[in-house]
């Protein structure tokens, strides 16, 4: 066989064509990463899915450089825009938000550069939007918020052995937006709301994720009007 015929041999076995070019990393293809040099996606395919992937980056001499992924799952509901959601429609919010601090009914992953809260038996997330402490980490139980409405953390079991709390609505809660958005380990189905992964994926994301980093989540979708990159 020829040297030239040889070569583009090659090429086709690797799904390379001649003269194409690597394509950029996600985070590159963004509008926005948050302005820290670490970063999460959560990215579906479809708005109305239930499934996708979440990977970390680093950005290392102005390149962004996959860290680690692991499979995701997403709302029952599918995905949608983070300033339309309404709270209780089991949906993903997508945009672009701060991980303000990591909590646990398990202990931390030695290595953890992340604040950490442990989960106690009055750990609550309050879910009430008519009270002071909406979308909010609240031990014990403020007396404005009803204990119907919000998420008693320890009963969670092993879906909260390991979570990073995702910005959503967090800053300046709107009532009714919805609260407790949460990376956290996944169980046998979707979410109510949060995006998951696996304990082992979660441990990993703990041990990587560096505050002084400002790490940033964008969740989205592959394409469309919540496509990823748009954030």
């Amino acid at each position: 066989m020829r040297p030239g015929v040889v070569a583009l041999a090659s090429l086709l076995v690797l799904g390379a064509a001649p003269g194409a070019t690597t394509p950029e990393p996600l985070p590159a293809r963004m509008a926005d990463t948050g302005g820290g040099t670490q970063l999460i996606t959560a990215v579906a395919p479809r708005k109305g899915s239930t499934s996708g992937t979440v990977t970390w980056w680093d950005r290392v001499g102005g390149t962004w450089v996959k860290a680690g992924s692991a499979p995701a799952r997403f709302g029952a509901k599918g995905l949608v825009e983070g300033t339309r959601r309404k709270q209780s429609t089991n949906t993903t919010p997508t945009g672009l938000y701060g991980l303000p601090y990591a909590f646990g009914i398990k202990a931390a992953p030695r290595g953890t550069a992340y604040k950490y809260r442990r989960v106690h038996q009055d750990s609550w997330w309050c879910q009430d939007s008519d009270s002071r402490a909406y979308n909010r980490w609240s031990e014990p139980l403020a007396r404005d918020c009803r204990a119907a409405e919000s998420e008693h953390l320890v009963s969670y079991g092993a879906l909260y052995a390991h979570a990073l709390v995702i910005a959503f609505n967090y800053e300046r809660p709107v009532k009714g937006r919805g609260a407790g958005i949460f990376l956290h380990v996944k169980g046998r189905t979707a979410t109510a709301g949060c995006v998951s992964v696996s304990e082992g994926a979660m441990r990993r994301i703990l041990k990587w994720a560096d505050p002084g980093r400002k790490p940033h989540i964008a969740i989205g979708t592959a394409g469309g009007a919540t496509a990823i990159t748009r954030y």
